[in-house]
């Protein structure tokens, strides 16, 4: 009898402490020091309706406005507008690079009016992509639009 109520102490013992173990989630990569001209903290401004579709077919990058928070490279200042390219905005970052699109990632998973986001931008666009856009703020923004070469939540 002893033996029986000191394996049941045991059994709840370890439940115990299987119940307040919490796996570690995995580090992202350290944020590349090289990638792209331009590294900014920015606020994403919002997320035009229509302008992120789930399509298995269609490979697009849509057009997305931010206004920059800090500038790390580049000649961006606090408070500047600007427009970046995402491709297949639909996919989460880690998962949307691929041979049309090349080296792309990030941490960010969707897309979200108002949160912060650490880009790797490379411009201008055209030199980076030719492929389907999605620009819901076509005639509206002059100036370079930027390619996301990496989106990381900040």
């Amino acid at each position: 009898m002893k033996r029986i109520g000191f394996i049941l102490l045991a059994v709840l013992a370890l439940a115990g402490l299987a119940w307040l173990w919490k796996p570690v989630p995995p580090k992202a990569a350290p944020f590349p020091a090289d990638l792209g001209s331009v590294e900014v903290v920015a606020k994403l401004v919002e997320v035009p309706p229509g302008a992120v579709f789930h399509r298995e077919l269609y490979h697009y990058a849509t057009i997305l406005r931010y206004e920059v928070v800090s500038c790390a490279r580049g000649n961006l200042k606090p408070g500047d507008v600007i427009h970046v390219a995402h491709y297949d905005p639909w996919k989460p970052r880690a998962e949307a690079g691929d041979a049309r699109a090349g080296q792309v990632g990030g941490t960010v998973r969707s897309f979200v009016a108002g949160d912060r986001h650490h880009l790797a931008l490379a411009a201008p666009l055209d030199d980076h992509y030719m492929g389907g856009l999605v620009d819901k703020y076509f005639g509206q923004h002059a100036g370079v639009t930027y390619w996301a070469l990496r989106t990381d939540v900040d």
